[in-house]
Formats: structure tokens, C-alpha cells, sequence
């Protein structure tokens, strides 16, 4: 499947906006509904008489609020751009907007400074706006958009800016840390859980407290905050867990997860592989004539041939077949080790060291090193 053909799986491409491509997830229609739903009542309270046209501008505002999001995410493309970081794009989603890149390096105030900027071009639009309501007071339907735009843009930058990822403001926590301890890493994890304090805080005053002191719950206020709780517990749990894993990348070596392993011919037979492992215990991983790694003998196929016609029967016929260019280097650490087994075919990999067969390595093994699930 393309780049392209993805892209219009996940959602709707919408152009490019100053060389950002932008692209509209199906689930941002979830949300639209919910608006038209939830405010068309508003919408018809507050301008009595419009009927059925209280949908349309519910749909409206739903318009508006995407059109912020874009120009948030923007913000962060733009200033990242300025920075030299490659392969901006922005989806806009359920519950906003991301915006991707590709891989880059940073420093802690390069990425708060991409961090802040999208709230700050949702300060920009309030404050516009709030300049064209003073000097222009719309009424009507344009009034009511405009003073809503306002206000969804103030509450959107502040709650951006709360210290906690994955709001923007969790970049600030994440580049005191980081700037303190040098590990980037160290202030993912502190603003992950500062991420995770903020989702207590913010049920805690929006359902537990009228709780606790008898007040009735405004039940359209306590859905969106369990969601949009739930919505911040996950991203901050996520950016943990990745924080972790880049922390365990270094730790991650080839010599440190391979088994032992030893080469011979693909011509042998079953008798000079029990010779093989009497002398040496491991794996035995059959090479061609040039020397390149073919195949890893299995166990129990090995184990099933009678003793009568071992040395009649070819080691080939106990063995399973390695992927076409398997190999990997003995010296192989971190995220270049990573990178280069993501571009292999097949689940093992022969360890060569100065072109000599001495381990197996095993898909399984590298990932549970990098997530920390290391198996028996």
C-alpha cells in the first residue's frame, strides 16, 4: 500500500497549507455530529425563532473550532520548519489535531519553543477576535460564532498550557528535566505523570467534587470530562512507555541477545550436525558453499529421524529456512540495530562476526529488549 493509499484510508487529504500536507481523519466527523448535536439547542435558546437553522450553525462552530485546530497545528509545522525539522504533517482528529515528523534532532528549547506555539496562535485568534467583536459588535448569527470562537480558542490555549504532555504545556516539564538531567527521556517520563496528575486534578473538580459537597452533575460537563480524561490518561501513559523504550534502545546490543551458534555446510547430514552439537552446544546454522547463511537447524525435526538413517539423511530436510540476506553483525547496538532489522525479512537472523557464523538472533528477543517484556 502507497503513502498515498494510507493516507486516504485514515482520513481525507486536504492539500497542503504552506508546504504542510494536511489530511482530515474520519473520526473528526464524530465530533462535528456531537456538536451539531449537543449546541443546536443553545444555538436555537440563545436566537429564538431560527428553527431548524440551529443546526447550521451548530455545524458551524464545529467548521470554526477545525479551522483553530488547523491553525494550532500550524504553528507547530511552521516553527518546526524554522528549526530545520523534516517531514511535517498534520491530521486533524477526533479530539483536535497532531502534527507528525520525521526524524530529527532537537534541544530542549527548540522543542518548547514548537511546543508553545500552537497555544499561542489560539491566544492570537482569541485576541483577534475579541478585537473584532469590540470594534464591529456582530450580532445575530455572527455574533454568537464570533463570541464562541473566542471563547473555545482562550480555553483551548489555556488547557494546552497546563504542565503535562501530551498538552503542549508537558514540553516545559519535559525541558526543565531534560535540560537538568541531559535525558531527554528522564523529562518524557516526569511530564507523562505530571500529564496523569492534571487528569486526577481535573476529574477530581468536574465529577468529585460536586460529589462530595452534594451538588447535582451536569451531565453533558461530566461526559466530556471523563473523555477528555481518559483521551489525556492514554497519550501521557503512551509517552511514558516510549520514553522507556528509547531509555532501554543503548541497552540493546546484538552480542548481548544472540545465542550460540556455529556454521556447517548445507551438504552435511544429520549425523554431522549430532557431531557438531556434541562438540559444540548451540545452534547449528547451515551455510552454502560461498558461506552465506541458509538455514537454522530445528530441533525437533532433528530429534524425530530414526538413528538408523541419520547419516544417510541431509541436514536440510531438519532444518528451517532463514529469510534471504538474515544477517545481522555481532557489534550491532540501539537504534541503528533497530532500524536495520526493520528492513529484514523473517523472524531470526544469523550473527556474523568478521564473516563467521557465531549466534542466532531472534525477532522475539530484540522486542521484548526494547519494550521490557524479555520472555523465558
Amino acid at each position: 500500500m502507497t503513502a498515498v493509499e494510507q493516507e486516504k484510508r485514515t482520513g481525507i487529504p486536504l492539500g497542503r497549507v504552506f508546504g504542510v500536507p494536511v489530511s482530515l481523519a474520519w473520526s473528526w466527523f464524530v465530533i462535528a455530529a456531537f456538536i451539531v448535536v449537543v449546541f443546536s439547542p443553545d444555538v436555537a435558546r440563545a436566537l429564538p425563532g431560527i428553527g431548524s437553522g440551529a443546526y447550521a450553525v451548530a455545524l458551524a462552530y464545529a467548521l470554526l473550532l477545525l479551522l483553530s485546530v488547523l491553525v494550532h497545528e500550524l504553528a507547530h509545522a511552521l516553527s518546526a520548519q524554522a528549526f530545520g525539522w523534516p517531514g511535517a504533517r498534520i491530521v486533524l482528529t477526533l479530539w483536535g489535531g497532531h502534527t507528525q515528523f520525521g526524524s530529527f534532532h532537537a534541544t530542549p528549547g527548540r522543542s518548547l519553543l514548537v511546543a508553545l506555539a500552537g497555544p499561542a496562535a489560539n491566544f492570537a485568534l482569541a485576541g483577534a477576535g475579541y478585537a473584532v467583536m469590540a470594534v464591529a459588535e456582530p450580532q445575530g448569527v455572527a455574533g454568537l460564532l464570533l463570541n464562541i470562537l473566542v471563547w473555545a480558542n482562550f480555553l483551548v490555549a489555556v488547557f494546552n498550557v497546563l504542565p503535562g504532555l501530551p498538552l503542549d504545556g508537558g514540553r516545559l516539564v519535559e525541558s526543565a528535566v531534560w535540560r537538568a538531567t541531559g535525558s531527554q527521556e528522564r523529562g518524557t517520563v516526569a511530564a507523562g505523570w505530571a500529564g496523569r496528575l492534571i487528569v486526577i486534578g481535573l476529574v477530581a473538580y468536574f465529577v468529585g467534587l460536586p460529589l462530595v459537597t452534594g451538588r447535582q452533575l451536569d451531565l453533558q460537563l461530566t461526559i466530556v470530562s471523563l473523555l477528555v480524561g481518559a483521551f489525556l490518561w492514554a497519550g501521557a501513559g503512551q509517552a511514558i512507555r516510549e520514553a522507556r523504550m528509547r531509555q532501554r534502545l543503548p541497552r540493546v546490543t546484538v552480542r548481548g541477545l544472540m545465542e550460540p551458534a556455529s556454521a556447517l555446510a548445507s551438504a552435511a547430514t544429520v549425523e554431522d550436525i549430532d557431531r557438531r552439537l556434541a562438540e559444540r552446544p548451540g545452534h547449528v546454522v547451515l551455510v552454502a558453499a560461498d558461506g552465506t547463511p541458509e538455514a537454522v537447524v530445528d530441533g525437533a525435526s532433528l530429534a524425530s529421524v530414526p538413528a538408523g538413517v541419520r547419516a544417510a539423511t541431509p541436514a536440510g530436510t531438519v532444518a528451517r529456512a532463514l529469510a534471504p540476506g538474515a544477517v545481522v553483525d555481532v557489534a550491532g547496538t540501539g537504534r541503528d540495530l533497530i532500524t536495520y532489522l526493520a528492513g529484514l525479512g523473517g523472524s531470526e537472523y544469523a550473527v556474523l562476526d568478521g564473516g563467521r557464523v557465531v549466534g542466532l538472533l531472534g525477532q522475539s528477543a530484540v522486542v521484548g529488549a526494547v519494550t521490557g517484556r524479555r520472555g523465558p
